[in-house]
């Protein structure tokens, strides 16, 4: 079985959470500039008519499975995939290899106090975590110059950006070189999950891959983002019986 396969012309590599932990930590010693995406259905559903997008995806150096979708596809492709490798419970992996191995890391994202939540409860749970800095993902564009070098000059090597899909791919793509970090990893909405402003799905829901319907109940504002996925079963069937698909230019 190759390393990755291809889902609707995005690269999806066949790592489970604990490989991909390895790489990451290897990525972020070496100051490689790697960019690891956790990719979902909505974002192979983007990619579609976005050809940008979809060409930071599949340059990425990693493209983890976020989603049960994703996963479901792989698995009936033959892949010996054990499971997802979710935003939070990367963020979660490496934090703790980070603080046992001194890698210092930065928060990149959401409203204005929760990265810096976020950061404490990583730091409590992972006592000697280096935590190089924190910042809102409240910003105008002629600010990320002056974030990019203070990223730089609090020398991160670890670089956790939650600014949401596709903002977060698109700014990694274009900014994580120049901040001097060894990796940069898009979260989504992680940093609102660890700092407690919204509650994940239990284990159960998880278990079943319905982490979405969960979502869904708790935030019904959500519905129309929920409409990728019957779109992505869609073009998976279509892609399935030869049909073919028409990408973004």
């Amino acid at each position: 079985m190759p390393d990755s396969i291809e889902i609707l012309g995005c690269r999806l590599d066949l790592l489970d959470a604990a490989t991909a932990t390895d790489r990451v930590l290897d990525f972020a010693r070496t100051g490689a500039a790697a960019q690891v995406v956790t990719l979902g259905t909505e974002m192979v559903v983007l990619a579609q008519r976005d050809a940008a997008f979809r060409d930071v995806v599949n340059h990425a150096a990693l493209s983890l499975c976020d989603t049960v979708g994703l996963l479901t596809v792989a698995r009936r492709r033959g892949a010996t995939l054990r499971e997802r490798v979710t935003g939070v419970e990367l963020v979660e992996r490496l934090c703790a290899r980070a603080a046992a191995e001194q890698v210092p890391v930065y928060f990149l994202g959401g409203a204005e106090g929760v990265a810096a939540d976020a950061a404490a409860v990583l730091e409590a749970r992972f006592p000697g975590l280096p935590i190089a800095g924190v910042r809102s993902g409240y910003f105008a564009q002629e600010d990320i110059a002056d974030i990019v070098a203070e990223i730089r000059t609090s020398a991160a090597q670890l670089l956790f950006v939650g600014l949401g899909s596709p903002r977060q791919e698109l700014w990694l793509a274009e900014h994580l070189r120049a901040t001097g970090c060894g990796a940069g990893i898009g979260v989504g909405g992680s940093f609102d999950v660890i700092s407690g402003r919204v509650r994940r799905a239990p284990a159960a829901w998880r278990r079943f891959g319905l982490e979405w319907l969960y979502r869904l109940i708790r935030e019904p504002r959500r519905w129309q983002r929920q409409l990728a996925l019957p779109y992505f079963v869609w073009l998976i069937t279509i892609e399935r019986f030869g049909l073919a698909t028409k990408k973004g230019t």
